[in-house]
């Protein structure tokens, strides 16, 4: 929030013509934010409907359209919180915990995972070669496999023995709760990948290795 609320539109006031150059800033801004919102809620929604819950009940006609009505309203709901006085401190706690940082190199790791020795860097790079024309480069399955994975958890791991507690300005030090709340947001996605991976083992028939 600092580098777009604070240091870009102080650049942009040095420069000539700043009006002009302010609305254009803050006209991109709200389109990302548009863009960043169509991306999250169709992911979201997509994979709440593809987990297909309730089967041969509840076909409703327009049940994306309800679905992602409901995800908009809560997320609007919860949005509020961010433009009270203590807003802030309300939207650094989300940004620090759920939307960077350790949760991203945990779901990249875990992405690459899936998609290099789950279901297979030679099918992935036959299925991109059948799309584009032909085979990508092998360096590309190499940091599928390998470079990705281990600079993912490399970083994740030093950033997890560096950890320090969330501060506000360098002034502000959150409180035990608020810590609580910060790790439940993380984990909320962060353990979505392996305990599926468990659940989804424990519940296939057959041993370890038939699965």
């Amino acid at each position: 929030p600092g580098l777009a609320f604070i240091a870009y539109p102080m650049a942009v006031s040095l420069m000539p013509v700043a009006p002009l150059w302010a609305a254009l800033f803050f006209f991109m801004l709200l389109l990302l934010g548009l863009d960043s919102q169509f991306v999250g809620v169709e992911g979201f929604v997509t994979g709440i409907l593809d987990l297909d819950l309730f089967p041969g009940k509840h076909h409703h006609r327009y049940k994306r359209e309800i679905a992602v009505a409901i995800c908009c309203l809560l997320c609007f709901i919860i949005d509020l919180s961010m433009v009270t006085q203590g807003g802030m401190y309300v939207f650094q706690l989300f940004d620090y915990y759920s939307a960077s940082g350790m949760t991203l190199l945990w779901q990249a790791f875990w992405e690459c995972i899936v998609v290099a020795w789950v279901y297979g860097a030679d099918r992935f790079m036959d299925d991109v070669a059948r799309m584009i024309g032909y085979r990508p480069f092998p360096w590309m399955k190499w940091c599928w496999s390998f470079i990705t994975p281990c600079v993912c958890m490399g970083i994740f791991m030093f950033h997890l023995v560096n950890y320090k507690p969330l501060t506000y300005n360098n002034v502000y030090v959150y409180p035990w709760w608020g810590e609580v709340i910060g790790w439940c947001l993380a984990l909320s996605s962060m353990l979505c990948i392996p305990v599926s991976l468990l659940y989804k083992l424990f519940r296939a028939k057959g041993t370890f290795k038939e699965v």
